[in-house]
């Protein structure tokens, strides 16, 4: 029988009473962690709209799209943001743009999701006829642009879009104008509840040289340009917020299998936060399990991590056609891959309808998205020593040493449906409200929780 309320004194007491310490999990990449020092877990999709620009923008993303999210689970979310919209002339910063990521921003605090502020950009920016960097801040020396409406990634690579990186990276006004950008959205949402951190740019390119191959390029750009800027960033940031995570991105590349070249990034609160795209599901192609993509992708994931100890939040995934004959095993190793080496990950994306979408226009999974919900403990009052869903089973299993001092409940999320929630060691289990189950657990105890499908 699950408890729902403490009602006996003699409980009360066991539970708060000191117990032996245990030794630290010695963990290769760090957990992400709150103010409290929880050990966090994210789940959740990137909120997106690029259709909507000027005193529209942000409008396709509404409360119901936060309320219907949290509903199912989902406890994140990456929200896209505009240089373009926030700065549409040099110097001067648009106050209604401000309010309405604010107001998404409210919404967010309304239902309990913690919110990533990312400065989206997609092949640069306006000059290109997509969003991000703003015209103004967009210079290409007169090389030329070619679009490629059937494979708008590829526009990457004209001589144009390539050379505008460069100048972004490396002029002077450019640096200034990026950094200032930077400290106002800081500086306006440091205090808000919702806001865990920022994501200082999208999928960041650069420029190719004369017979470079692509990876030798990717890890040159991130080491000798995307470093320097990330520094650049988080001192913009930390002049206003001492507090906020930093989610630096590698270069697109990674998705290939391939390490990044960032260095070290100067700050104590860094999260390496790379995309998880595969190039053959993006235009459409089926699942390969024979391919090892999954496992080439984890390997070199992880090396950044490893290295720099920091820890993980993958930034976007999910492939176009959701319904392919291998998308159900692509969905259940990738959320196993996922829950190996990350504090967590959004989606792409939270909208209704179909190619990216997670529901359709009811508000139901897409085929095999419901697999991205899984039981989960959002946040651990203590050291975590285990824990992993097994999907075949629908069982969860959660392994931890509670803390000797502090946070007391360790929070976990149940997506809809029928769960039933236990806890061994000095541990009572409560459920204050759908969807959610607290464990509270005495100082140092070991606790091992189960969620199961009823």
């Amino acid at each position: 029988m699950l408890r729902t309320t403490l009602t006996a004194t003699a409980v009360v007491a066991a539970l708060l009473a000191p117990t032996a310490a245990h030794a630290d999990t010695d963990e290769a990449i760090p957990a992400l962690t709150d103010a409290r020092g929880r050990t966090l877990t994210l789940r959740g999709w990137n909120l997106a709209d690029k259709s909507h620009r000027g005193d529209q923008a942000l409008s396709a993303i509404t409360e119901k799209s936060i309320r219907d999210m949290r509903a199912k689970g989902f406890n994140f979310a990456r929200l896209l943001v505009f240089w373009d919209d926030l700065e549409p002339r040099p110097g001067q910063y648009s106050k209604d743009y401000l309010r309405r990521i604010e107001r998404v921003l409210d919404w967010a605090e309304k239902y309990d999701v913690k919110v990533v502020l990312d400065a989206h950009q997609d092949v640069f920016g306006p000059a290109f006829g997509s969003r991000g960097i703003p015209a103004w801040a967009t210079r290409t020396d007169g090389l030329p642009f070619t679009p490629h409406p059937e494979d708008w990634f590829s526009e990457y690579f004209e001589p144009a879009v390539q050379r505008a990186f460069t100048h972004l990276y490396e002029d002077a006004d450019l640096r200034r104008s990026q950094a200032r950008m930077w400290r106002v959205l800081a500086e306006r949402f440091r205090d808000h509840p919702a806001v865990l951190g920022y994501d200082p740019i999208n999928e960041p390119m650069g420029e190719m040289r004369e017979g470079e191959d692509l990876p030798s390029a990717a890890r040159r750009i991130e080491s000798e340009q995307l470093t320097p800027m990330y520094n650049r960033i988080a001192d913009a940031i930390r002049a206003v917020d001492r507090d906020g995570w930093i989610f630096v991105e590698p270069t697109p590349i990674v998705g290939e299998g391939v390490p990044t070249g960032l260095g070290r990034i100067d700050d104590p609160k860094i999260v390496y936060a790379p995309h998880f795209y595969n190039s053959g599901m993006e235009a459409g192609a089926d699942y390969d399990p024979s391919a090892g993509w999954i496992e080439n992708y984890e390997a070199a994931v992880t090396q950044y991590p490893k290295e720099y100890k920091v820890p993980v939040v993958v930034g976007e995934w999910g492939p176009l056609n959701n319904s392919l004959p291998n998308m159900n095993r692509f969905f259940r190793e990738a959320m196993a891959s996922l829950g190996r080496y990350s504090s967590g990950w959004a989606g792409w994306e939270w909208c209704y309808g179909g190619g990216y979408c997670a529901v359709d226009a009811d508000g139901a999974f897409r085929t095999n998205k419901e697999l991205t919900a899984e039981p989960y403990a959002e946040a651990v009052a203590g050291t975590v020593r285990s824990a992993a869903y097994d999907s075949g089973a629908g069982a969860y299993r959660l392994e931890y040493d509670a803390a000797h001092r502090g946070p007391r409940a360790t929070e976990l999320s149940l997506p809809p449906g029928a769960w039933q929630v236990a806890a061994r060691g000095r541990a009572i289990v409560l459920r204050p409200q759908p969807g959610r189950a607290l464990v509270l657990a005495a100082p140092g105890a070991r606790v091992t929780v189960t969620v199961t499908r009823r």
